[in-house]
């Protein structure tokens, strides 16, 4: 009788989604889950995560200090995700904690700031000269004036944390920044909706925390998408799903990509866990 894989499994679960996913998983220890992997998806917000890394190189190198800081005006109002659009024009953050909205809240707002501090062109260096040679940001934020924001795919998306989760993306200090916005992400329902809450909940366990998530997701009528590090007592994996080609653009709880998304990302959770660290 033939086994029955991880991958059999997660092709039984998504037997009747309508949509097309794009399945990347690193354990660490030589397994990994591949699925359409190379194909291109729209980023949607998701692309924020290139853009911390270029914030973090230009600190680096000395180009960009992380306590310059930022007033929002009017050129950068946008609507969409984020805090900034209910404060009013004048408001003065630290380029760290405007960087830290555009990550949390995914606010818009800020990832536009953002884009005008760093620059669009060198945003997008730093993407190839890193190795993440299918992702290109295109555009601002401006919902009027253009269709797509980035792209990426599976496998550069997942190879941006597999590099902070080893403290190798620009410097072990910079990783360690970085992962610690990552850990304060709000939107990650696509990651955990189907985890068993009580191993996230400190606060009302009483309890350290056993399982938290690192992650950055996107949403825009074209995709879903999410992918980060998931740590648990048995250790560190990457995940990323990124979904295209579903027919329903609402945004909505219960989307179907959210909702198939959620129990892929249970069944790898679950094998990890059974396994002891590893997937396969």
């Amino acid at each position: 009788m033939k086994e029955i894989t991880l991958e059999d499994r997660i092709q039984a679960e998504l037997a009747s989604y309508n949509g097309r996913m794009g399945i990347y998983v690193n354990d660490f220890r030589g397994n990994k889950v591949e699925i359409n992997i190379n194909e291109k998806y729209e980023t949607a917000s998701c692309v924020k995560t290139y853009i911390l890394g270029t914030l973090f190189d230009e600190a680096e190198r000395g180009n960009k200090n992380l306590n310059d800081r930022l007033i929002y005006t009017k050129d950068n109002e946008i609507g969409g995700s984020g805090v900034l659009k209910s404060l009013d024009y004048g408001v003065e953050l630290t380029v760290k904690n405007v960087a830290t909205l555009m990550i949390i809240v995914s606010d818009n707002i800020a990832t536009n700031m953002m884009i005008d501090y760093l620059d669009l062109d060198t945003i997008n260096e730093f993407i190839q000269s890193h190795g993440f040679k299918y992702t290109k940001l295109h555009n601002k934020i401006d919902f009027n004036k253009y269709k797509q924001l980035g792209t990426t795919t599976p496998k550069d998306y997942g190879r941006i944390f597999e590099m902070i989760c080893k403290e190798e993306l620009i410097s072990e200090n910079a990783s360690r920044q970085m992962l610690m916005i990552f850990k304060k992400q709000h939107y990650n329902s696509a990651l955990t909706k189907s985890f068993p809450q009580y191993y996230l909940d400190s606060e009302d366990t009483g309890e350290e925390e056993l399982v938290y998530v690192a992650s950055k997701s996107g949403s825009m009528n074209a995709c879903r998408n999410d992918g980060g590090i998931v740590a648990t007592p048995y250790g560190k994996y990457v995940i990323v799903l990124f979904n295209k080609n579903f027919k329903d653009p609402i945004y909505y709880p219960d989307h179907p990509a959210t909702v198939y998304s959620s129990k892929v990302s249970r069944l790898i959770f679950d094998q990890y866990l059974a396994l002891k660290g590893k997937i396969k």
